[in-house]
């Protein structure tokens, strides 16, 4: 499988050749960096994008959307120009293409779910590496690679240095453009993969638009569970969590089930996070208290015990586990500043919560509006503020972020609005920021030392980490 004719992937991926058919000599990747014998994969393509991979001599371009006079411009140059119903189709077939061909033995763990995805994905990887695994995650701090929207996953794969031993993919249990929703993408790239093991963290309602429904996203989110075919593989499932509760009646009879949570398989107890009553990792040892942290770390346990990773080395991977950014970090401790990638309703809930156990003075969050993602997962993630913050004294900021943010996150008229008409309905108490460093700089000034200040959002949040270092430099 060293070579693929042009043909032989159109048929594939439901698409149709235009232009000549020849063979794919390189791997899949997207059109910038793109060497001569690669396959491009693009949501959509121009006849400019078209004229730029004549130049690089690459063998083929698939697409879903051809603009312009791309297709008559692929004829006119002889190129091959492959246009698909459905883009995630292709980016499926190159992710099990490049694990068949540079992953074929390794071992492989999908992790999906709503919340906490990243946070166990990354924890996985973490053991793995412990037990001396060369290994390859998708994962990184913004989850940008969890998606069948681009070839990114299949292009790390074939880039990556060495052999890969074992690979920990984490799979967005939802995913669409614009407001298409993508049906069947955790099984479509749970499939792909073929992995080993499954963990399935939370089912809630997120992605608004996408899916409108606690029903459609357990149908999405489950995909996962459906897609687990490989002989001795294993689901882990959070016992907490009804729905995923569920998902062990939708997967082959032939799995291993494993469940973590209050009472289950893998659970906390006095003495710290106990499989079958055996300690793995001790009360004390754990780097994280709060209840969310602690079931990414059952949810990872799990995984690694299915693989029959040396509980030892379980122990000593969580003992010393970094996070990754922007996850319930320590930016600053007087005062207290954590910073939090939480950015839909379960996960700012949550993060408030936790966040508001960690000191005994005043508690102030500065909140990020979502840019360019639409009124409903604004007002409902209001609502997720107001509700999280029941029974706490607060002081909370808002902020457009307009000094940070790029034109594919700016927030509009209506996400404010429908943001700030949320929180007054539920009687919240803010202040407004355009400006995060507005937003930033006053509640320092706001604080003391001995507060706590919880920094929550998307990409609007990013930069905060950076900017306090200088306001609080400039404050000493």
């Amino acid at each position: 499988m060293n070579e693929l004719k042009v043909s032989y992937i159109a048929e594939r991926v439901d698409g149709k050749l235009y232009g000549p058919d020849k063979f794919m000599t390189g791997i899949f990747t997207v059109l910038n960096g793109a060497k001569k014998g690669d396959a491009v994969i693009r949501h959509w393509v121009d006849d400019k994008g078209i004229e730029i991979a004549v130049r690089k001599d690459i063998s083929c371009i698939i697409t879903q959307n051809p603009k312009g006079n791309a297709i008559e411009t692929a004829k006119e140059l002889n190129f091959p120009l492959v246009v698909a119903d459905k883009i995630e189709l292709a980016n499926a077939f190159a992710i099990k293409w490049a694990v068949n061909k540079f992953a074929q033995n390794s071992l492989r763990v999908v992790v999906t779910g709503t919340n906490g995805k990243s946070t166990t994905a990354h924890m996985i990887y973490g053991i793995l590496k412990e037990a001396g695994y060369n290994a390859y995650t998708n994962t990184d701090s913004k989850s940008e690679f969890n998606t069948l929207i681009d070839p990114m996953v299949a292009k790390q794969i074939a880039e990556f240095e060495g052999k890969i031993d074992a690979m920990v993919l984490e799979v967005s249990e939802v995913q669409g453009w614009l407001n298409d929703l993508m049906k069947d993408h955790a099984y479509l790239m749970t499939d792909a993969v073929n992995p080993d093991a499954v963990v399935i963290t939370n089912v809630t309602l997120d992605h608004i638009g996408l899916v409108n429904s606690i029903e459609e996203t357990f149908k999405e989110t489950s995909g996962a569970a459906r897609a687990l075919k490989k002989e001795n593989s294993a689901l882990i499932l959070n016992y907490d969590d009804l729905l995923v509760r569920k998902m062990k009646d939708v997967t082959s009879e032939d799995n291993m089930i494993l469940f973590f949570g209050d009472k289950a398989d893998i659970s906390l107890d006095e003495a710290g996070i106990s499989y079958k009553e055996d300690t793995i990792i001790k009360r004390n040892d754990l780097p994280f208290k709060s209840n969310h942290f602690i079931q990414n770390t059952m949810a990872a346990v799990g995984a690694a015990l299915s693989l029959r990773i040396n509980p030892e080395i379980i122990e000593r991977a969580v003992k010393s586990y970094a996070p990754l950014k922007r996850r319930f970090v320590f930016l600053n401790h007087n005062p207290c500043i954590i910073d939090d990638f939480a950015h839909n309703p379960e996960g700012i809930k949550a993060t408030i919560q936790n966040a508001a156990l960690v000191g005994n003075n005043d508690f102030y969050i500065v909140s990020a509006i979502r840019g360019s993602r639409g009124k409903a997962i604004n007002q409902a993630n209001a609502e997720a503020i107001a509700d999280g913050l029941q029974n706490i004294p607060y002081k909370l900021i808002i902020t457009s972020s307009s000094d940070v943010i790029d034109n594919l996150n700016t927030v509009t008229d209506s996400e404010k609005k429908v943001f700030i008409d949320a929180l007054q309905k539920k009687g919240i108490k803010y202040i407004f920021h355009e400006k995060l460093y507005d937003a930033l700089e006053n509640v320092i000034k706001l604080s003391n030392s001995h507060d706590t200040i919880l920094l929550i959002g998307a990409q609007g949040m990013d930069p905060a980490a950076n900017i306090l270092k200088q306001i609080l430099n400039f404050s000493k």
